[in-house]
């Protein structure tokens, strides 16, 4: 008999548990509670009077969670189910996990026991080796079936302790989405091995389209997909095939996660359910295609992903970017401005006319700080119109355009046709070329104010990159308000990140971060360690660094044709333009960030870039 037989007709046997083994109850975990001192005999009564839900298939731990405790040791933890659960594996001397369910491969774990099994012992496979397979459990004490599943899969069993709520709830999860891959693979099993050709590996791919993306399945797996990212803070959703399988990566402030590998026939088919809900060309794989999906969050808050698919060797590789609607909503504290950054900004979008830039590689933030910025100025007495290559997010307040290259609707054509929507505030979504740049600048001398971006490395090169295409130097110094070059640097962490000396090797890095200021470097800085809610980063969530150049009549008499541009920044550093390391020193000193950050992040401050 086939083991998945075996325990399947086992899991359907009566449930007799040895005298041996019993089920923890709310009074022994509460005993032992007492016992550490970690909540007093009136929250242990209080806890005790709720135990009557344990009958009700309730974990005792998760009903003592209910009572949201906080430990009486310091550092007076709130003790969260999570919490409870490694306190009691390390009080067991057991291993304790927390169920991470992008480092599991579900495929393989499901493999190791049937559901009915799983789902009547509360225990699931969390991890699959070659001699051993992981489980966790929530019941430290029932073992009865630990025998009998050893026997059956041929491997030695490692038990760890693991939060009961989560165990149910992946229970659930892994198996279903299993059983959507396994029928959404079917039985095209093509074996590509072999193939090296390209043009072959193309004909394969059509034979793909048989693959109904509609079906049950399919959705299933992708809807499973989007909660996972929203759930893990994901910025971006990679999908992308490969020669037998294709991996699905998630970046998470800023950083790529492999998560996922999956057949290619799914891979295939999840990739055109995409396409459908963006109302692409689901036909069409020869050539790259944009489309944008909303969607509802389980919680009930919309998200918006913009579609991008590329066509490659193996197939479309689909990129999704999650935009979050809270964006709009932040101020620019929250974005990671100082005092002083907040001031030179709100005096350039101050001005009626004029042309404000903001420059850095993509995935730096400037389309965020760009969106905040028009969300303040669009006022009922104001006309805020957009043209952007895509629209990045729908916002009621401004009228948004999209570039439309197919009908030869570029940024120049479109700041052209917005000219004559009697606009106040105008922003272009980027400056490529010296037409569009020619256009901003009409633009700004007819009273508009115009707003866009630029991909240079600080914010004085924007100057030299306007010259470089050929715009006049005498209209950029009647147009240009000012620049404001940033990055997105990670932060540490809040609930571990933990404070310590600097080194003599960090102080010397301190004094060339803020260069060419002098700062005291600070007495103590914070180091990233890791938990749970960072997922052992160190790390959670990003925020901007800055440098802001204003236009001055200082700054004027180096905008010329032949401009050096390391006496423009020199000049700028005069007039107070701090370089964006010197914003990161500044937030390493309030514990925001740690130096190796910013380190990798910022651009040196350097007179020659270097």
């Amino acid at each position: 008999m086939p083991k998945s037989a075996q325990l399947a007709a086992h899991a359907s046997q009566s449930t007799v548990v040895p005298a041996a083994d019993r089920a923890l109850t709310v009074k022994e975990i509460l005993r032992h509670l007492l016992d550490d001192q970690m909540i007093s005999r009136a929250e242990a009564e209080l806890a005790m009077a709720q135990r009557h839900l344990q009958k009700q298939g309730m974990h005792p731990l998760a009903i003592i969670a209910e009572q949201k405790f906080k430990s009486a040791l310091p550092p007076h933890k709130l003790l969260t189910l999570e919490v409870l659960t490694e306190w009691l594996a390390s009080k067991l001397c057991m291993e304790y996990l927390h169920i991470d369910p992008l480092r599991i491969n579900f495929a393989s774990v499901t493999e190791v026991m049937p559901s009915a099994y799983a789902a009547r012992l509360k225990v699931l496979p969390v991890q699959v080796g070659s001699h051993e397979v992981v489980i966790a459990t929530a019941e430290p004490y029932v073992r009865e079936w630990e025998p009998e599943l050893q026997r059956v899969i041929g491997k030695t069993i490692h038990r760890v302790l693991a939060n009961p709520v989560d165990i149910e709830r992946f229970q659930i999860e892994f198996y279903k989405l299993a059983a959507s891959v396994k029928k959404a693979h079917g039985s095209d099993q093509q074996q590509r091995s072999n193939v090296t050709n390209f043009e072959q590996l193309v004909d394969l791919g059509e034979t793909d389209r048989q693959f109904d993306a509609n079906e049950q399945h399919i959705v299933r797996i992708v809807d499973w997909l989007w909660q996972y990212a929203f759930d893990q803070r994901a910025s971006d959703i990679h999908i992308e095939p490969r020669r037998d399988a294709g991996i699905v990566r998630f970046r998470i402030d800023g950083v790529l996660h492999q998560v996922y590998q999956l057949p290619m026939t799914v891979i295939n088919a999840m990739t055109s359910r995409i396409k459908i809900l963006g109302r692409m060309d689901v036909v069409e794989k020869r050539r790259p295609q944009d489309g944008r999906v909303k969607t509802r969050t389980p919680q009930g808050s919309e998200v918006e992903l913009r579609l991008s698919t590329l066509p490659t060797a193996f197939g479309e590789k689909l990129v999704m970017r999650i935009f979050d609607p809270e964006v709009l909503v932040r101020n620019f504290v929250e974005l990671g401005f100082t005092e002083e950054d907040q001031q030179r900004w709100d005096h350039m979008t101050r001005q009626p006319n004029g042309i404000i830039l903001v420059t850095g590689p993509t995935g730096s933030g400037k389309t965020t700080t760009l969106y905040s910025t028009l969300k303040q100025l669009a006022t009922p007495e104001v006309n805020v119109c957009t043209i952007e290559d895509p629209i990045e997010m729908v916002e009621d307040s401004f009228n948004q355009m999209q570039v439309q290259g197919s009908i030869d609707l570029g940024f120049a054509q479109g700041v052209r046709a917005l000219m004559r929507q009697d606009p106040d505030i105008i922003m272009i979504g980027e400056i490529r070329d010296l037409e569009t740049a020619d256009m901003a600048i009409q633009a700004a001398l007819t009273g508009h104010l115009v707003l866009s971006t630029l991909h240079t490395n600080d914010a004085p090169s924007a100057i030299t990159r306007l010259l470089d295409l050929g715009v006049p130097s005498y209209l950029l110094n009647a147009t240009l308000l000012g620049v404001m070059g940033q990055r997105l640097v990670r932060t540490l962490c809040p609930h571990c990140r933990e404070p310590s000396d600097l080194t003599p090797e960090e102080e010397s890095e301190w004094a060339r971060l803020v260069q060419p200021f002098k700062s005291p470097p600070p007495s103590k800085i914070y180091r990233p360690v890791g938990c749970l809610e960072c997922r052992k980063t160190g790390y959670q969530g990003r925020m901007g660094i800055y440098e802001t150049l204003l236009m001055s009549p200082g700054i004027r008499q180096h905008v010329r044709p032949d401009a050096d541009l390391a006496l423009l920044r020199q000049q700028a550093y005069r007039e107070g333009m701090k370089p964006m390391r010197v914003s990161g020193a500044l937030k390493i000193a309030k514990g925001q960030t740690s130096m190796d950050e910013v380190v990798r992040i910022a651009p040196p401050a350097n007179d020659d870039g270097s």
